[in-house]
């Protein structure tokens, strides 16, 4: 007597969940419409930001989803606007590390290069040193998130009949007498002619004898008048 076996049932491919990797998912809300809620998020800028996340992060990662990126990017941001500045600092470091890797690459290429194709070891010498100069401005970036520089200014309030006034004095340098400049001598005042009524000047000529068109002053004689008015 022969029994039948039933064949097992083949193996289903796993099948990927619809979790909406390019569709962005909002909670309604009775109050703001989804248009509105899409718009504040694109405006604000976690939209489009969380967007190029997932897209520049496909070819390393594979799909990522639009709606998780935002959730991360919404948290990120949540605390920087707290003044937790972690996640900047680790970005920046990450990032320092990565240039750098990227610096010493384009030094080998350019290595190998070196002897017999210049042209091609300059470029790659050139963007090496690109990849270092922007390591370096970014450890300065960290560092002065770390230790911000602290600027020291010479201030003067002074009060007038209610009317305030404030006087910032120039800052303090350490640069050594010989350097500075020298000092200003004010040249001496001198008299502006004024030719509104002729010309200022003496005159220094010689009296003129009196003629016949300019004949001497004489006295006036007395005048008759009553002894009483």
């Amino acid at each position: 007597m022969t029994t039948k076996t039933s064949k097992p049932a083949p193996a289903k491919a796993p099948t990927k969940a619809k979790d909406g990797t390019n569709v962005l998912q909002m909670a309604s809300s009775p109050d703001v419409t989804p248009e509105r809620q899409l718009a504040d998020l694109v405006t604000a800028g976690e939209a489009g930001n969380a967007w190029l996340t997932a897209l520049y992060g496909k070819g390393t990662f594979g799909e990522l989803s639009l709606t998780q990126c935002v959730h991360s990017l919404r948290k990120t941001t949540a605390a920087v606007k707290g003044g937790d500045l972690s996640t900047a600092e680790t970005l920046l470091a990450s990032q320092a590390i990565a240039l750098n890797a990227m610096f010493g690459e384009l030094s080998r290429r350019a290595s190998l290069n070196m002897g017999e194709y210049i042209d091609a070891s300059e470029r790659y010498m050139r963007l090496a040193f690109k990849a270092q100069g922007q390591c370096r401005a970014t450890l300065e970036t960290l560092a002065a998130i770390k230790n911000p520089p602290v600027v020291f200014a010479r201030q003067a309030n002074i009060s007038n009949g209610g009317q305030q006034q404030v006087n910032n004095g120039p800052a303090r340098t350490n640069t050594p007498a010989s350097a500075r400049a020298p000092k200003t001598v004010s040249e001496p005042n001198e008299l502006i002619e004024d030719l509104t009524h002729g010309s200022t000047h003496m005159d220094n000529r010689t009296t003129a004898t009196a003629g016949g068109a300019n004949p001497r002053l004489e006295p006036v004689g007395a005048i008759n008048r009553p002894a009483k008015r």
